[in-house]
């Protein structure tokens, strides 16, 4: 059974269009969270009729809209900051 599940993991993982239960198990998203994200229009989607359709590329495109930022590159930005900002004034020590 385990290895059936893999094998429409990666079967899924290749298809372009998704339905909603699919689009569902792609993202880890409920089906109502995905419902909500659809009529407030802030997921990208497609309707025929009233089936809801998903691109798995934009899907994974949504999904990598937000990265967060790793302790180094922060870190790196705080500093700059703090340099170009500070110009020279002595308050600061």
């Amino acid at each position: 059974m385990e290895r059936l599940e893999n094998i429409e993991s990666l079967l899924l993982a290749h298809q372009g269009t998704l339905t909603l239960t699919q689009a569902a198990e792609f993202t880890g998203l409920s089906k109502s969270t995905l419902y909500k994200l659809t009529a407030s229009a802030n997921i990208p989607h497609y309707k025929c009729g009233k089936i809801i359709y998903f691109d798995r590329e934009e899907l994974e495109a949504w999904m990598k809209r937000n990265p967060v930022k790793m302790s180094e590159e922060t870190d790196a930005e705080a500093s700059k900051y703090v340099t170009l900002n500070n110009g020279g004034n002595k308050a600061w020590k």
